[in-house]
């Protein structure tokens, strides 16, 4: 995948973290514990204080991708991990 659209998912995934993760009814502690990161680190990403990594767009991508209540939304929005 080439950087521009890396940074174009990216950036979806940011944005639309705090639905996606309702969606999934997980809180940020929970999340960040399933991601193995900080909570913080999830407070950071979901208020604009932090950049995503890839890796962590990744692990999320793959979990919500998984969830049958989020895989419609990330679809919806155009969030894949494929080219």
């Amino acid at each position: 995948m080439q950087e521009e659209r890396r940074a174009a998912v990216i950036e979806s995934m940011t944005a639309n973290l705090p639905v996606l993760r309702a969606k999934l009814n997980i809180s940020q502690a929970a999340l960040a514990e399933k991601l193995d990161v900080s909570r913080q680190q999830i407070v950071a990403i979901e208020n604009g204080k932090r950049r995503m990594t890839w890796t962590t767009y990744l692990a999320l991508y793959y979990l919500m991708n998984s969830n049958p209540e989020t895989k419609p939304l990330l679809a919806a929005l155009g969030i894949t991990a494929e080219d």
